[in-house]
Protein backbone atom coordinates (compact mmCIF):
# COMPACT_ATOMS: atom_id res chain seq x y z
CA UNK A 1 0.00 0.00 0.00
CA UNK A 2 0.93 3.40 -0.47
CA UNK A 3 -0.05 7.24 0.31
CA UNK A 4 -1.29 9.29 -3.01
CA UNK A 5 -1.93 12.77 -2.32
CA UNK A 6 -4.06 14.28 -4.38
CA UNK A 7 -3.99 17.17 -6.74
CA UNK A 8 -6.53 19.50 -5.51
CA UNK A 9 -5.26 19.33 -1.91
CA UNK A 10 -7.66 16.97 -0.28
CA UNK A 11 -5.89 15.65 1.78
CA UNK A 12 -4.23 12.61 1.14
CA UNK A 13 -5.38 9.28 -0.10
CA UNK A 14 -4.57 5.57 0.52
CA UNK A 15 -4.76 2.84 -2.43
CA UNK A 16 -2.90 0.34 -3.89
CA UNK A 17 -2.19 -0.98 -7.49
CA UNK A 18 -5.63 -1.70 -7.86
CA UNK A 19 -4.67 -1.30 -12.08
CA UNK A 20 -2.05 -3.56 -11.69
CA UNK A 21 -4.02 -6.45 -10.03
CA UNK A 22 -6.95 -5.68 -12.77
CA UNK A 23 -4.91 -6.31 -15.29
CA UNK A 24 -3.10 -8.97 -13.81
CA UNK A 25 -6.35 -11.01 -13.27
CA UNK A 26 -7.68 -10.25 -16.46
CA UNK A 27 -4.50 -11.91 -17.84
CA UNK A 28 -5.05 -15.12 -15.85
CA UNK A 29 -8.54 -15.24 -16.85
CA UNK A 30 -7.41 -15.10 -20.57
CA UNK A 31 -4.74 -17.65 -19.56
CA UNK A 32 -7.51 -20.22 -18.42
CA UNK A 33 -9.30 -19.52 -21.58
CA UNK A 34 -6.74 -20.15 -23.38
CA UNK A 35 -6.07 -22.83 -21.84
CA UNK A 36 -9.78 -24.69 -21.75
CA UNK A 37 -9.79 -23.99 -25.54
CA UNK A 38 -7.11 -25.86 -26.37
CA UNK A 39 -8.15 -28.74 -23.67
CA UNK A 40 -11.44 -28.58 -25.62
CA UNK A 41 -9.68 -28.88 -29.31
CA UNK A 42 -6.89 -32.01 -27.95
CA UNK A 43 -10.08 -33.79 -26.83
CA UNK A 44 -11.86 -33.16 -30.46
CA UNK A 45 -8.60 -34.39 -31.73
CA UNK A 46 -8.77 -37.54 -29.41
CA UNK A 47 -11.97 -38.53 -30.78
CA UNK A 48 -11.14 -37.93 -34.50
CA UNK A 49 -8.24 -40.91 -33.72
CA UNK A 50 -9.39 -44.26 -35.19
CA UNK A 51 -7.73 -47.07 -33.99
CA UNK A 52 -7.31 -50.53 -35.35
CA UNK A 53 -5.91 -53.20 -32.34
CA UNK A 54 -4.00 -56.20 -31.83
CA UNK A 55 -3.01 -57.39 -35.50
CA UNK A 56 -2.94 -60.95 -35.02
CA UNK A 57 -1.42 -63.95 -36.76
CA UNK A 58 -0.50 -67.42 -35.74
CA UNK A 59 2.89 -68.75 -36.47
CA UNK A 60 4.35 -72.29 -35.91
CA UNK A 61 8.23 -72.15 -34.85
CA UNK A 62 10.88 -74.57 -33.85
CA UNK A 63 11.04 -77.77 -34.51
CA UNK A 64 8.24 -78.78 -32.27
CA UNK A 65 4.47 -77.94 -32.47
CA UNK A 66 4.92 -74.81 -31.21
CA UNK A 67 3.11 -71.52 -31.95
CA UNK A 68 3.58 -68.12 -31.62
CA UNK A 69 0.79 -65.12 -32.26
CA UNK A 70 2.40 -61.56 -33.12
CA UNK A 71 0.65 -58.81 -32.28
CA UNK A 72 0.51 -54.93 -32.98
CA UNK A 73 -1.75 -52.20 -33.07
CA UNK A 74 -2.28 -48.84 -34.98
CA UNK A 75 -3.70 -45.72 -35.04
CA UNK A 76 -4.56 -43.58 -37.76
CA UNK A 77 -5.54 -39.39 -37.93
CA UNK A 78 -4.32 -36.92 -36.99
CA UNK A 79 -1.03 -38.26 -35.00
CA UNK A 80 1.42 -35.46 -36.30
CA UNK A 81 0.83 -31.99 -35.99
CA UNK A 82 -0.39 -30.14 -39.28
CA UNK A 83 1.95 -28.41 -41.99
CA UNK A 84 1.49 -25.28 -40.40
CA UNK A 85 3.09 -26.19 -37.27
CA UNK A 86 6.28 -26.83 -38.56
CA UNK A 87 8.74 -24.63 -36.96
CA UNK A 88 12.01 -26.93 -36.62
CA UNK A 89 15.03 -27.68 -38.95
CA UNK A 90 14.05 -31.06 -39.21
CA UNK A 91 10.31 -30.79 -39.71
CA UNK A 92 11.81 -27.91 -42.48
CA UNK A 93 14.07 -30.60 -43.82
CA UNK A 94 10.92 -32.92 -44.27
CA UNK A 95 9.12 -30.30 -45.65
CA UNK A 96 11.94 -29.75 -48.66
CA UNK A 97 12.23 -33.65 -48.91
CA UNK A 98 8.72 -33.37 -49.99
CA UNK A 99 9.42 -31.04 -53.30
CA UNK A 100 12.51 -33.51 -54.06
CA UNK A 101 15.23 -30.85 -52.71
CA UNK A 102 18.40 -32.58 -51.49
CA UNK A 103 18.75 -31.27 -48.08
CA UNK A 104 22.00 -32.73 -46.96
CA UNK A 105 24.19 -29.39 -46.52
CA UNK A 106 21.37 -26.96 -45.70
CA UNK A 107 20.98 -28.08 -41.88
CA UNK A 108 23.47 -28.83 -39.62
CA UNK A 109 23.52 -31.44 -37.56
CA UNK A 110 26.13 -33.03 -35.18
CA UNK A 111 28.58 -35.68 -37.14
CA UNK A 112 26.35 -38.93 -35.58
CA UNK A 113 23.10 -37.22 -35.83
CA UNK A 114 22.86 -37.47 -39.48
CA UNK A 115 24.11 -40.47 -41.62
CA UNK A 116 23.48 -40.87 -45.42
CA UNK A 117 25.32 -44.00 -46.76
CA UNK A 118 26.43 -44.20 -50.24
CA UNK A 119 23.84 -45.79 -52.80
CA UNK A 120 25.81 -48.47 -54.03
CA UNK A 121 23.01 -50.74 -55.00
CA UNK A 122 19.14 -51.25 -54.91
CA UNK A 123 17.57 -51.34 -51.09
CA UNK A 124 20.63 -49.54 -49.71
CA UNK A 125 21.35 -46.02 -48.80
CA UNK A 126 18.09 -44.51 -47.03
CA UNK A 127 19.05 -41.70 -45.13
CA UNK A 128 18.49 -41.32 -40.87
CA UNK A 129 18.64 -38.81 -38.72
CA UNK A 130 18.74 -39.44 -34.85
CA UNK A 131 18.08 -37.78 -31.49
CA UNK A 132 18.48 -38.73 -28.27
CA UNK A 133 21.37 -41.52 -28.56
CA UNK A 134 23.67 -42.53 -31.45
CA UNK A 135 22.32 -46.15 -32.35
CA UNK A 136 24.87 -48.48 -33.80
CA UNK A 137 22.81 -50.61 -36.77
CA UNK A 138 26.01 -53.30 -37.39
CA UNK A 139 29.62 -53.81 -36.01
CA UNK A 140 31.65 -51.40 -37.23
CA UNK A 141 35.06 -50.97 -38.33
CA UNK A 142 35.99 -50.17 -34.39
CA UNK A 143 34.31 -53.06 -33.65
CA UNK A 144 31.10 -51.98 -31.80
CA UNK A 145 28.62 -54.04 -31.78
CA UNK A 146 25.36 -53.05 -32.78
CA UNK A 147 23.54 -51.10 -29.98
CA UNK A 148 22.97 -47.81 -28.45
CA UNK A 149 26.76 -46.21 -28.49
CA UNK A 150 26.97 -44.50 -24.93
CA UNK A 151 29.81 -42.42 -25.39
CA UNK A 152 28.66 -40.76 -28.62
CA UNK A 153 26.78 -37.64 -28.78
CA UNK A 154 23.72 -36.55 -31.01
CA UNK A 155 21.27 -33.62 -31.20
CA UNK A 156 18.71 -33.69 -28.60
CA UNK A 157 15.16 -34.10 -29.36
CA UNK A 158 13.67 -31.04 -31.14
CA UNK A 159 10.19 -29.37 -30.19
CA UNK A 160 8.11 -30.77 -33.39
CA UNK A 161 8.69 -34.41 -32.17
CA UNK A 162 8.43 -33.78 -28.50
CA UNK A 163 4.98 -32.27 -29.25
CA UNK A 164 4.40 -35.54 -31.67
CA UNK A 165 5.16 -37.65 -28.49
CA UNK A 166 2.78 -35.52 -25.59
CA UNK A 167 -0.25 -35.85 -28.40
CA UNK A 168 0.22 -39.72 -28.75
CA UNK A 169 0.72 -40.16 -24.55
CA UNK A 170 -1.92 -37.97 -24.51
CA UNK A 171 -4.37 -39.69 -27.00
CA UNK A 172 -3.64 -43.31 -25.38
CA UNK A 173 -1.49 -44.45 -28.38
CA UNK A 174 1.24 -45.17 -25.94
CA UNK A 175 1.49 -45.63 -22.12
CA UNK A 176 2.34 -43.03 -19.76
CA UNK A 177 4.97 -45.64 -18.56
CA UNK A 178 7.02 -45.89 -22.16
CA UNK A 179 7.62 -42.13 -23.29
CA UNK A 180 10.22 -42.04 -25.95
CA UNK A 181 13.60 -40.42 -25.12
CA UNK A 182 15.02 -40.81 -28.30
CA UNK A 183 14.10 -41.12 -32.34
CA UNK A 184 14.96 -42.09 -35.60
CA UNK A 185 14.13 -40.35 -38.73
CA UNK A 186 14.39 -42.79 -41.62
CA UNK A 187 14.00 -41.18 -44.99
CA UNK A 188 13.58 -43.22 -48.06
CA UNK A 189 13.82 -42.83 -51.57
CA UNK A 190 12.95 -44.77 -54.47
CA UNK A 191 13.47 -48.45 -54.54
CA UNK A 192 15.39 -47.82 -50.60
CA UNK A 193 13.96 -50.32 -47.77
CA UNK A 194 14.82 -51.91 -44.58
CA UNK A 195 16.17 -55.62 -43.98
CA UNK A 196 14.58 -58.04 -41.68
CA UNK A 197 15.43 -57.08 -37.94
CA UNK A 198 14.31 -56.87 -34.49
CA UNK A 199 14.61 -53.63 -32.64
CA UNK A 200 17.74 -54.21 -30.28
CA UNK A 201 16.74 -55.05 -26.54
CA UNK A 202 18.55 -51.77 -25.56
CA UNK A 203 15.11 -50.12 -26.52
CA UNK A 204 12.37 -51.13 -24.58
CA UNK A 205 8.03 -52.24 -25.39
CA UNK A 206 6.02 -51.09 -26.56
CA UNK A 207 7.84 -48.79 -29.88
CA UNK A 208 6.20 -46.70 -32.62
CA UNK A 209 6.40 -45.71 -36.53
CA UNK A 210 4.82 -42.59 -37.49
CA UNK A 211 4.39 -42.84 -41.74
CA UNK A 212 4.75 -39.70 -43.84
CA UNK A 213 4.46 -38.98 -47.65
CA UNK A 214 2.95 -42.52 -48.87
CA UNK A 215 1.92 -45.11 -47.91
CA UNK A 216 3.43 -48.76 -47.40
CA UNK A 217 3.25 -52.40 -46.44
CA UNK A 218 5.08 -53.76 -43.45
CA UNK A 219 6.09 -57.65 -43.15
CA UNK A 220 6.28 -59.93 -40.34
CA UNK A 221 7.43 -63.03 -39.35
CA UNK A 222 9.87 -65.38 -38.02
CA UNK A 223 11.41 -66.50 -41.06
CA UNK A 224 11.59 -63.50 -43.47
CA UNK A 225 13.04 -65.06 -46.72
CA UNK A 226 15.10 -62.56 -48.80
CA UNK A 227 14.14 -63.46 -52.55
CA UNK A 228 15.85 -60.22 -54.13
CA UNK A 229 17.81 -56.77 -53.19
CA UNK A 230 14.32 -55.14 -51.30
CA UNK A 231 12.41 -58.25 -52.61
CA UNK A 232 11.34 -60.22 -49.21
CA UNK A 233 8.54 -63.64 -48.67
CA UNK A 234 7.12 -63.17 -45.67
CA UNK A 235 4.20 -64.56 -44.08
CA UNK A 236 1.64 -61.44 -43.13
CA UNK A 237 2.08 -57.67 -43.52
CA UNK A 238 0.19 -54.71 -42.20
CA UNK A 239 -0.56 -51.49 -44.24
CA UNK A 240 1.12 -48.20 -43.19
CA UNK A 241 -1.24 -45.23 -44.44
CA UNK A 242 0.09 -41.41 -44.15
CA UNK A 243 -0.43 -40.47 -40.61
CA UNK A 244 -0.55 -44.08 -39.06
CA UNK A 245 1.16 -45.17 -35.83
CA UNK A 246 1.95 -48.70 -35.85
CA UNK A 247 2.39 -49.52 -32.28
CA UNK A 248 5.29 -52.87 -31.73
CA UNK A 249 4.86 -55.22 -28.40
CA UNK A 250 5.15 -58.57 -27.24
CA UNK A 251 5.89 -61.17 -29.71
CA UNK A 252 5.33 -58.45 -32.48
CA UNK A 253 8.21 -56.79 -31.34
CA UNK A 254 10.49 -59.64 -29.59
CA UNK A 255 9.56 -62.76 -31.33
CA UNK A 256 8.80 -61.98 -35.30
CA UNK A 257 10.89 -60.15 -37.20
CA UNK A 258 10.01 -57.06 -39.60
CA UNK A 259 10.81 -55.33 -42.49
CA UNK A 260 9.86 -52.88 -45.41
CA UNK A 261 10.41 -53.79 -49.06
CA UNK A 262 11.55 -51.29 -51.57
CA UNK A 263 9.09 -48.37 -51.56
CA UNK A 264 8.10 -47.48 -55.11
CA UNK A 265 8.34 -43.46 -54.07
CA UNK A 266 9.55 -41.16 -51.59
CA UNK A 267 8.49 -42.31 -47.73
CA UNK A 268 9.52 -41.33 -44.45
CA UNK A 269 8.71 -42.43 -41.38
CA UNK A 270 9.75 -41.44 -37.44
CA UNK A 271 10.47 -44.58 -35.12
CA UNK A 272 10.07 -43.51 -31.06
CA UNK A 273 11.91 -45.43 -28.55
CA UNK A 274 12.54 -45.00 -25.09
CA UNK A 275 15.94 -46.67 -23.80
CA UNK A 276 17.28 -48.85 -21.19
CA UNK A 277 18.15 -47.22 -18.31
CA UNK A 278 21.59 -48.88 -17.92
CA UNK A 279 21.95 -48.12 -21.58
CA UNK A 280 21.26 -44.51 -21.77
CA UNK A 281 24.27 -42.43 -23.29
CA UNK A 282 26.79 -41.22 -20.48
CA UNK A 283 25.62 -37.24 -20.96
CA UNK A 284 22.32 -37.94 -21.62
CA UNK A 285 19.88 -35.23 -19.85
CA UNK A 286 15.75 -36.16 -19.28
CA UNK A 287 14.42 -33.63 -21.56
CA UNK A 288 11.50 -31.88 -18.63
CA UNK A 289 8.74 -31.44 -21.36
CA UNK A 290 8.72 -35.56 -21.47
CA UNK A 291 8.38 -36.06 -17.99
CA UNK A 292 4.69 -37.22 -15.88
CA UNK A 293 2.78 -36.63 -19.17
CA UNK A 294 -0.80 -38.11 -18.54
CA UNK A 295 -3.32 -39.41 -20.97
CA UNK A 296 -6.71 -36.96 -21.49
CA UNK A 297 -9.26 -38.62 -20.03
CA UNK A 298 -12.27 -39.31 -22.21
CA UNK A 299 -15.27 -36.96 -21.98
CA UNK A 300 -18.20 -38.68 -20.20
CA UNK A 301 -21.18 -40.73 -22.09
CA UNK A 302 -24.05 -38.12 -22.05
CA UNK A 303 -26.54 -38.20 -19.07
CA UNK A 304 -29.19 -40.09 -21.28
CA UNK A 305 -26.54 -43.00 -22.31
CA UNK A 306 -25.69 -43.40 -18.65
CA UNK A 307 -29.53 -44.10 -17.48
CA UNK A 308 -29.36 -46.73 -20.02
CA UNK A 309 -26.78 -48.22 -18.91
CA UNK A 310 -27.57 -48.22 -15.46
CA UNK A 311 -31.38 -49.61 -15.94
CA UNK A 312 -29.84 -52.39 -18.03
CA UNK A 313 -27.29 -53.13 -15.23
CA UNK A 314 -29.68 -53.25 -12.45
CA UNK A 315 -32.35 -55.29 -13.39
CA UNK A 316 -36.34 -53.67 -12.96
CA UNK A 317 -38.64 -55.41 -10.28
CA UNK A 318 -41.36 -57.32 -12.52
CA UNK A 319 -44.84 -57.12 -11.38
CA UNK A 320 -46.61 -60.28 -12.18
CA UNK A 321 -50.11 -61.71 -11.48
CA UNK A 322 -48.78 -64.24 -9.35
CA UNK A 323 -46.24 -61.79 -7.39
CA UNK A 324 -49.48 -59.57 -6.83
CA UNK A 325 -51.11 -62.34 -5.36
CA UNK A 326 -48.43 -63.13 -2.48
CA UNK A 327 -49.56 -62.08 0.94
CA UNK A 328 -47.65 -59.13 2.37
CA UNK A 329 -45.65 -61.17 5.03
CA UNK A 330 -44.11 -64.21 2.29
CA UNK A 331 -40.27 -62.97 2.28
CA UNK A 332 -38.42 -61.14 -0.25
CA UNK A 333 -36.91 -64.25 -2.88
CA UNK A 334 -33.06 -65.25 -2.26
CA UNK A 335 -30.51 -62.66 -4.05
CA UNK A 336 -28.45 -65.86 -4.80
CA UNK A 337 -29.04 -67.60 -8.13
CA UNK A 338 -31.14 -70.86 -7.82
CA UNK A 339 -32.32 -73.12 -10.06
CA UNK A 340 -35.66 -74.46 -10.99
CA UNK A 341 -38.19 -76.14 -13.07
CA UNK A 342 -40.47 -75.10 -15.00
CA UNK A 343 -43.42 -76.78 -16.57
CA UNK A 344 -41.61 -77.87 -19.70
CA UNK A 345 -38.40 -79.46 -17.77
CA UNK A 346 -36.20 -76.77 -18.40
CA UNK A 347 -34.02 -75.09 -15.70
CA UNK A 348 -33.89 -70.87 -15.42
CA UNK A 349 -32.58 -68.96 -12.44
CA UNK A 350 -33.64 -65.91 -10.81
CA UNK A 351 -30.64 -63.93 -11.38
CA UNK A 352 -32.85 -62.67 -14.99
CA UNK A 353 -35.90 -60.47 -14.67
CA UNK A 354 -38.19 -62.51 -16.41
CA UNK A 355 -39.90 -66.11 -14.99
CA UNK A 356 -40.88 -68.82 -17.22
CA UNK A 357 -44.87 -67.36 -16.27
CA UNK A 358 -43.81 -64.56 -17.78
CA UNK A 359 -43.25 -65.97 -21.14
CA UNK A 360 -45.18 -69.28 -21.42
CA UNK A 361 -44.61 -71.49 -24.63
CA UNK A 362 -47.98 -71.17 -26.54
CA UNK A 363 -50.26 -73.49 -25.53
CA UNK A 364 -48.98 -73.93 -22.45
CA UNK A 365 -51.13 -74.59 -18.99
CA UNK A 366 -47.91 -73.59 -16.88
CA UNK A 367 -49.82 -70.58 -15.64
CA UNK A 368 -52.94 -72.64 -14.78
CA UNK A 369 -50.87 -75.32 -13.26
CA UNK A 370 -49.09 -72.73 -11.17
CA UNK A 371 -51.98 -71.49 -9.57
CA UNK A 372 -53.08 -75.00 -8.96
CA UNK A 373 -50.27 -75.79 -6.92
CA UNK A 374 -50.04 -72.85 -5.00
CA UNK A 375 -53.80 -73.42 -3.43
CA UNK A 376 -53.86 -74.54 0.40
CA UNK A 377 -53.77 -78.93 0.64
CA UNK A 378 -56.69 -80.42 1.15
CA UNK A 379 -56.90 -83.86 2.12
CA UNK A 380 -58.90 -86.23 0.34
CA UNK A 381 -62.16 -87.02 2.06
CA UNK A 382 -62.26 -90.73 2.37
Amino acid sequence: MEKVRTSRGGGDKVGGDGDGDGDGSRHRRQQEKEKEREQGQELIRLSLVKRKKDFKHMERIGGGGGSTSSKASSSTTGSSPPPSSRGSSTASWISRTEEGVDCSELFFFTERTYSEPKKWMRGKGRVTIQFGCCYNYAKDNNGNLPGIMRDEEVDPMPPILKTMIKRMVAWHVLPPTCVPNSCIINIYDEDDCIPPHIDHHDFVRPFCTVSFLSQCNILFGTHIKVVSPGVFAAPTSIPLPVGSVLVLNGNGADVAKHCVPAVPTKRISITFRKMEDRKLPYRFIPDPELQNLRPLRYPPMPAPVNELVSSRAQPRPVSTPLAQAQPASTPPPRAEPREEQSSEGKKWTRDSPFSSEDFPPLGSLSSARKSQQNKPHRPARR
